[in-house]
């Protein structure tokens, strides 16, 4: 038997002034963004806000229903707006923030699986890395440089042959 191990590094930061002029705004529309949330049944409500490289600006919350707990999370439909939108045009960062309101919103969460794997499947796809910023509505915020740092040993669509 061999062992390995797997590791992500990721850079954190205290509050918005230790970032870039550029993510600090990118994180602060994804702080904003989290208000047009629908999440009457979890009450938690997220924002993503993704930066392409052309400089066009994509927002997405999470959208649910009472079928619950199916529904959209906020980076999945920030995604699906910028291919729709933009087609071809490489995400270069997805700012997530959210606001818990039956709790604390200060510190980072980061994507669920579902999030996680649909955007290591982009960053494939664009064969460059899509940035990831992390964070609450204030506290501690954590930058990954690699979408696909989230998941590893992913599954991809090279085990379906394609």
């Amino acid at each position: 038997m061999e062992k390995q191990l797997l590791h992500i590094e990721y850079e954190v930061y205290d509050d918005l002034t230790g970032l870039s002029d550029a993510d600090a705004w990118l994180l602060k529309e994804a702080r904003e963004v989290t208000a047009y949330a629908y999440a009457p049944y979890s009450r938690f409500q997220v924002g993503a806000v993704i930066r392409l490289a052309n400089g066009e600006i994509i927002a997405g919350s999470n959208q649910e229903n009472a079928s619950y707990p199916i529904g959209l999370c906020a980076e999945r439909v920030a995604l699906a707006s910028a291919a729709s939108v933009y087609p071809n045009i490489d995400i270069d960062t997805i700012a997530i923030s959210y606001n818990n309101l039956n709790g604390d919103s200060t510190h980072p969460i980061s994507p669920c699986g579902i999030c996680r794997q649909t955007l290591s499947e982009y960053e494939r796809k664009q064969e460059s890395p899509i940035r990831v910023i992390m964070a609450g509505l204030s506290g501690k915020i954590y930058v990954i440089s690699r979408a696909n740092d989230l998941l590893p040993l992913s599954f991809s669509g090279e085990e379906l042959g394609v």
